[in-house]
Order: structure tokens, then C-alpha cells, then sequence
């Protein structure tokens, strides 16, 4: 594990640039001016998957914004563990009201400043960052690894439903951890 952290310490600078591209995408779903963002945003995504070494790594259309799954499943025996997320933004107004423009990824006092930074870009791109170092490492995952990654939470998933019924078999899991939640404080993530 020593080598996975020392990993992730030595690539910081290189994620935090990565991380402000990402933030940098107006991805905002209940906008239509931004659907070209969006999907935009869901490439980026399926792009970043699939550079870290993720397997059946796909963008699969839906009735509103795309769905980007990826998985790894060469760990036989092991539990399997869905991540979700979401790559969609709220809107940004009033816009007056943000110190930096909200799509230009700033750094202040040690943290990053954008719209979607905390919610929930930011957590996606964790996982994502996570699973890099393992696979960088180790050459493998300690357990099998699913992403679904949605682009429509922010305007009420209305097409989420539907995607898991026809998908129940892609996305079957032992444990589902939702990267779009409260922490219990600051520096006390919860994990749900």
C-alpha cells in the first residue's frame, strides 16, 4: 500500500492539472446551451477510464445524457465493487457571487475552487486516480471494479431507472459506493 500512496504523492501536481481540466468542462445538464458540454464531459470520462487501465470501458447513449461504464474484473473469487458518480454540474448563478470564475479551476488556500469540485467531478476523479495507482503499482486490483458514472443526477436522473433495469446484469455488485454524498465534517468523509 506504501507504493500505491507514494504514487499518488509523487503524480500530485499531475492530477491536480488533470482534475482543472475536468472542472473546466460547463457540463451543466439543465442547460440545453451545454449538451455539447455535457457529452463533452461524459468523453472525458470514458477517455480517463480507459487511460488508467479500466476494462469494457464504453459511453452508452441514453434517451438524455450518456452513461460511462467501465469495469475490471480480474480479481476471480474477489468481492466486486461499484462505483457511481456523476459528470453533470448544477448551473452557476449568480455568477457575481463566485470569487474565481466557476470554470476555471483555482487553487486557494490548498484547496480547488469550481463548479463541480465537491460536487461531484471531484469524487468521480478520485476513484478514478485511486484505481490508476493500484494498477500502476501492483499491475492489478485487490477486488473487481465497476464504474457507472451518470451525466442527468443533477436534473433528477430521469432516465436512471430505466438504465439500471436494462442493465442489472453489467451492474450487479457485492457493494455500491456512491460518490455523491455528505461528509460527516471536514477531514471526516463518509462512505456510502
Amino acid at each position: 500500500m506504501n507504493q500505491v500512496v507514494d504514487f499518488i504523492n509523487v503524480n500530485r501536481d499531475r492530477y491536480v492539472d488533470e482534475l482543472k481540466q475536468y472542472l473546466e468542462i460547463p457540463s451543466i445538464s439543465a442547460l440545453p446551451a451545454h449538451t455539447a458540454d455535457v457529452r463533452r464531459a461524459a468523453e472525458w470520462t470514458r477517455d480517463a477510464l480507459q487511460l488508467v487501465g479500466m476494462e469494457n470501458v464504453r459511453l452508452i447513449d441514453t434517451p438524455g445524457n450518456p452513461v460511462v461504464y467501465a469495469d475490471w474484473l480480474n480479481a476471480p473469487g474477489k468481492p466486486t465493487i461499484l462505483f457511481y458518480g456523476h459528470y453533470d454540474v448544477q448551473p452557476v448563478d449568480p455568477v457575481d457571487l463566485w470569487t474565481s470564475p466557476p470554470f476555471e479551476a483555482t487553487v486557494r488556500d490548498g484547496e480547488i475552487y469550481a463548479r463541480g469540485a465537491a460536487d461531484d467531478k471531484g469524487q468521480v476523479f478520485m476513484h478514478i486516480k485511486a484505481v490508476e495507482a493500484h494498477l500502476k503499482k501492483n499491475g492489478s486490483l485487490p477486488l473487481n471494479i465497476k464504474f457507472f458514472i451518470e451525466g442527468e443526477e443533477e436534473v433528477g436522473s430521469v432516465h436512471l431507472d430505466d438504465f439500471v433495469r436494462e442493465h442489472k446484469q453489467e451492474l450487479a455488485a457485492d457493494v455500491v459506493v456512491i460518490s455523491d454524498s455528505p461528509m460527516f465534517d471536514r477531514g471526516i468523509p463518509s462512505i456510502c
